[in-house]
């Protein structure tokens, strides 16, 4: 007897645990919320013939006026699946730092990529990365006689825009600066495809310079260690830094760096050396 009872104890004590926890009654998960970064809205745009949806951050440094008028970084690639939130992130930790001066953020989620960031292009290697290219003077155009009157008109913005761009991106932030060098104050471009259409852009810009430098806007410039954007983008810094004035603020090589990791750590030298906070008034 004694033998048989022990094995019910026992199954007894193994089963209560679990038969407990099915009985009892579970208790509710707190409710969870959207986490919000920031703000978003879209343009249709007449300019592009489509709606773009478009990103903004606003860097709250502690003594930051909630009303205070701040400059503007434009940027492609500036959807929330893109690169928008690594560089909100910089902005957030540099202006909370005292290393920058805030500004705010204003992401361009991508549609054709590809079509928007790209010039015209002979070459037939080119036409073949996208079903359409060349759409780059369209879409600086949806940015100057759409975005930015829109971006004025919610917020309250200084006079100060800068463009920052990355690979193709890249690309478009150099030929916004030669086409078009009063449209920013200042200009990013890391790792910039200057091999477009045979680098034509490039060869264009010792003419094209003359105009820019009367606008006197700045620019840094950084490439990884891919050997032909590298060797690209050091002699467009060398024309940049012939220019008279000069219009380099600085040109960083990365070959550290892949073309895929470059954006991130390239962005940061980049804003320090672009927008750095004033220096504290003496005692």
């Amino acid at each position: 007897m004694r033998m048989f009872v022990l094995p019910l104890l026992l199954l007894a004590t193994s089963v209560a645990p679990s038969l407990a926890s099915e009985l009892a009654p579970s208790l509710p998960s707190a409710p969870s919320s959207p986490l919000v970064i920031g703000e978003t809205f879209t343009v249709q745009s007449t300019v592009l013939g489509e709606t773009r949806r478009i990103n903004v951050y606003r860097p709250r440094p502690w003594g930051l006026d909630p009303a205070a008028p701040l400059p503007v970084l434009y940027m492609p690639d500036g959807g929330i699946d893109e690169d928008f939130l690594h560089v909100a992130g910089l902005l957030q930790v540099l202006s909370g730092n005292g290393s920058i001066r805030p500004f705010l953020l204003v992401g361009i989620e991508n549609t054709e990529r590809r079509r928007d960031m790209t010039g015209p292009s002979n070459d037939p290697e080119d036409r073949k990365i996208a079903p359409r290219i060349g759409g780059s003077a369209a879409y600086r155009a949806f940015l100057r006689d759409e975005l930015m009157p829109e971006v004025r008109k919610r917020y309250a913005t200084t006079n100060e825009r800068a463009l920052i761009g990355e690979s193709l991106a890249g690309l478009f932030v150099v030929e916004t600066l030669l086409q078009d060098p009063g449209l920013f104050t200042s200009y990013i471009a890391l790792d910039p495809s200057l091999w477009w259409n045979r680098g034509q852009l490039l060869a264009d810009a010792p003419k094209q310079l003359v105009i820019a430098r009367h606008m006197q806007p700045r620019v840094f410039l950084a490439s990884s260690g891919q050997l032909q954007l590298a060797a690209t983008t050091l002699q467009f810094s060398t024309l940049l830094q012939q220019a008279s004035p000069s219009l380099l603020v600085r040109y960083q090589p990365m070959p550290e760096e892949t073309h895929a990791t470059i954006y991130h750590p390239a962005a940061l030298q980049a804003l320090r050396a672009m927008f750095p906070a004033p220096a504290p008034a003496s005692p």
